[in-house]
């Protein structure tokens, strides 16, 4: 079998492919993985050939178009439409060259699925978040506000798509693109257990469970509880840091921070307190009693596969989706501000009460009951025997 894969140029949507990846080269598949100079190295290691989409005027590199993206429908069809044709004339020709049966592209990495629809080729959509449909989409609600701004945006993204069509893209409507519907074969890294609306999605849909990476380096568990605290990699927040040391120190808890680059902005930190730039995170989930999280998917997954229960403070629609569904299964609570008491309370309460604990093992469990990469590699070999 001969794969393209797409993926946008962010570590939470390489990251969870890679396992499958390496499944699918060790099984002897070849796969053109096209992403970004940044992630060369971790997708060779899993077997893949790097094709490098850097120097393509590909303004989603540019951190602050990507922030937009989310808020500015008329900014993102823009972008989507650019970054296409950018990539266009080279993604023809690899693919004109590899002659692949399927396309695995990111849910979203329009451009992989576009080439797909022009290529006229079998695609497989690789969702790293929940996946949406209109039943799951009520935990990403738009306010009539956000309809109404669409509505008047349309002429626009309209001409924007017209491109696309010009280019030989068989596109009748943004929903063509962005859109995947109960017959888009489609991979998601999680279980039907934690996905909402699970029952709602066909047998395309398959549930394989997060994929968790093996722990490196144990980490050393030096008090009876160990608290985690990690927003990921983009989070500048200082004052929230600030009240997290300042909350804790007293508790004489294990208090392990990862906090990115940040770092140079805090001195004295307390005995019990330690702050990192980056973690094994496998390895402090592994001893954790709390984490207070972002509520990045893969966050979230890899604290919930050990157990651990959860203090939820999402940043973005997407991880409040995430935040929602957490609390649903009574497997994390949300932080209600970031004022010193709010998270000494929100850390107590998941300790005190058992039912966090216990929602959190309850999620850990199906994740564990999922078959993971075996899985989707049985998915995808017949996806390309059958040429769907």
């Amino acid at each position: 079998m001969r794969i393209a894969w797409f993926c946008i140029p962010a570590h939470g949507h390489t990251n969870p492919t890679l396992g499958l990846v390496k499944a699918l080269t060790e099984a002897g598949h070849k796969i053109w993985y096209f992403s970004f100079e940044e992630f060369r190295d971790k997708i060779e290691g899993a077997g893949a050939t790097f094709i490098g989409c850097d120097g393509y005027d590909f303004d989603m590199e540019d951190k602050d178009n990507a922030d937009r993206v989310g808020k500015d429908k008329v900014f993102a069809t823009e972008l989507l439409v650019s970054s296409t044709l950018a990539l266009d004339e080279m993604t023809a020709r690899v693919i004109g060259e590899i002659k692949p049966d399927i396309v695995v592209s990111d849910s979203v990495a329009f451009w992989g699925k576009l080439a797909a629809m022009k290529h006229d080729l079998p695609y497989v959509s690789s969702t790293t978040t929940f996946a949406f449909n209109k039943y799951s989409a009520k935990y990403m609600q738009k306010s009539v506000w956000d309809i109404a701004r669409m509505m008047m945006a349309m002429p626009r993204i309209n001409k924007q798509l017209k491109r696309l069509r010009e280019k030989g893209y068989p596109v009748k409507s943004l929903l063509d693109i962005v859109q995947n519907d109960n017959d888009t074969n489609t991979i998601v890294y999680t279980s039907k257990y934690f996905q909402p609306c699970s029952d709602t999605f066909s047998e395309k849909y398959r549930f394989i469970g997060p994929s968790i990476r093996p722990i490196t380096r144990q980490v050393e568990k030096t008090s009876d509880k160990t608290i985690y605290i990690s927003m990921g990699t983009v989070n500048q927040n200082r004052e929230f840091y600030r009240n997290c040391i300042s909350a804790l120190a007293p508790t004489g808890w294990q208090v392990i921070i990862s906090m990115g680059t940040n770092t140079d902005h805090f001195e004295d930190i307390p005995e019990n307190i330690q702050v990192y730039e980056s973690v094994d995170q496998m390895a402090v989930l592994s001893i954790a009693d709390a984490f207070i999280t972002h509520c990045g998917m893969n966050s979230v997954s890899e604290g919930l596969y050990f157990g651990v229960p959860l203090v939820l403070f999402p940043q973005t629609p997407e991880q409040d989706a995430v935040a929602k569904r957490t609390e649903e299964l009574s497997a994390g609570v949300r932080l209600k501000s970031i004022s010193e008491e709010d998270i000494l309370d929100a850390l107590k309460r998941i300790i005190k009460d058992p039912q966090y604990k216990a929602g959190a093992e309850r999620v850990s469990e199906s994740f564990k009951e999922c078959r993971g990469t075996a899985e989707a590699k049985e998915f995808l070999e017949q996806i390309a025997v059958r040429g769907e």
